[in-house]
């Protein structure tokens, strides 16, 4: 097995385990099997906080904002299943893609069953946040990493 498709087949399972575990946090925060939980006193812990805005609570929501993520999930799902068809194995974009898309599904899942994201990680000095996001942010930056800082991973 080639070294690209190691890399390739690590960030799956990366991708499953953020993924899954964003949606089993998400279900038992939701179905209150999960209170409030202390990781590091008070400048860690879960906690379940419904975001009913876009991106670190910024006043934009409602069903417009639904369904003009949606239409852009479903835009991006597209360019990603043109990806994986177009099968060129030296696309490294195709990875933090699929993070973003997947992190953007699990909050859009959340936006059309409850009409708010189900946000629990929460970090004092900061917004709440949840591993959907973690998987959009990181894919964004590795995006940005590959186009500004790293050309030959492209080529």
């Amino acid at each position: 097995m080639n070294k690209k498709k190691i890399i390739k087949n690590i960030a799956f399972v990366i991708l499953a385990m953020f993924f899954v575990g964003d949606r089993i946090l998400k279900f038992l925060f939701i179905n209150h099997y999960l209170g409030s939980v202390k990781i590091l006193g008070d400048f860690f812990s879960l906690n379940l906080t419904p975001n009913y805005y876009i991106a670190f609570s910024l006043p934009l929501g409602g069903i417009g904002l639904s369904i003009f993520i949606s239409l852009i999930v479903l835009a991006f799902l597209g360019y990603v299943i043109h990806l994986i068809l177009a099968r060129e194995d030296n696309n490294f974009e195709f990875i933090p893609l699929t993070f973003v898309l997947f992190g953007a599904i699990s909050n859009l899942a959340d936006r059309w069953r409850y009409d708010y994201v189900i946000d629990y990680l929460d970090l004092k000095y900061f917004t709440v946040f949840n591993l959907a996001d973690v998987m959009i942010v990181g894919g964004v930056a590795y995006i940005i990493y590959i186009q500004f800082f790293n050309k030959k991973l492209t080529k």
